[in-house]
């Protein structure tokens, strides 16, 4: 049973895995990238980069202390001058690990193993992609210009209104300083010359169109005025004409029918 094993042994001795490491260290530090399989790669993982992390800080002790580790003056002096002066500011995770797919022969898992800031190919794709969120911000930026803008206008504007004046003529300022801020709301409210020109002539279009209508429609008079003349033409009439019309005025009396008018008859002879 495997308890209590906290890290893979290689199928080799303490003593073998600790050279083995160690050479492998050094190799990845002098060229930047090594394969080898995928056990090894994560075993070289965990011994590496707490080395790494230790030659941040550039003293004795810890050269002397990596040196313990690597067992080469080279890969210490390799790693002290250039690989932690390009690292310095990536907290942790130095190391990068890639399969490669199976080995001919044993069919063993492969991977690379290199360390994160020599990929070159893949820091230009990073830094193409930070190009583009730069130039949103500033394109917000630009529309933020032309209110700050105004705001000088009026400023300045204001500035050598009541510049010169003295001190008495208080009153006269506040009204240049008015008529000042007037001019600057009209300057942002005044339309282009082309669109004013457009208003005036559709203006003067209509204006022809409502005459000509007029022109072409009789006048009518309004039925307060029919009355009235109704009623003058009616006092000039003669008198004979208005009985006439209270005659016509007057709602017809119904037709009896003939039985009733013979019995009226009948009963006017017997008296």
């Amino acid at each position: 049973m495997r308890h209590r094993k906290s890290f893979n042994h290689l199928g080799r001795t303490s003593s073998h895995r600790k050279a083995m490491l160690s050479n492998m260290a050094s190799s990845l530090i002098k060229n930047k990238r090594i394969n080898t399989t995928v056990a090894k790669a994560k075993a070289l993982r965990e011994y590496v980069e707490p080395l790494i992390t230790k030659a941040k800080n550039d003293t004795t002790h810890s050269r002397r202390v990596v040196f313990s580790y690597l067992q080469d003056k080279f890969a210490v002096t390799e790693l002290f001058r250039e690989v932690s002066a390009k690292i310095g500011d990536r907290p942790g995770g130095y190391t990068r690990i890639i399969k490669m797919g199976n080995r001919l022969g044993d069919n063993a898992d492969m991977a690379m193993i290199e360390l994160v800031d020599y990929n070159e190919n893949l820091l230009a794709e990073k830094t193409a992609i930070k190009t583009k969120t730069t130039r949103r911000r500033r394109g917000g930026k630009k529309k933020a210009a032309p209110q700050a803008e105004t705001t000088t206008a009026t400023t300045t504007k204001v500035e050598e209104v009541a510049g010169g004046e003295p001190e008495s003529k208080t009153e006269e300022i506040v009204e240049k300083v008015e008529t000042a801020k007037a001019e600057v709301k009209a300057e942002k409210t005044e339309k282009p010359a082309d669109e004013i020109n457009e208003e005036k002539v559709e203006a003067k279009v209509e204006t022809t169109k409502k005459k000509e209508v007029k022109a072409a429609k009789p006048e009518v008079k309004k039925p307060e005025e029919k009355s009235q003349a109704a009623t003058e033409e009616s006092k000039t009439e003669e008198p004979g004409k208005e009985v006439k019309a209270e005659e016509k005025e007057k709602p017809a009396q119904p037709k009896k029918d003939k039985k009733e008018t013979e019995e009226g008859t009948e009963a006017e002879e017997k008296k």
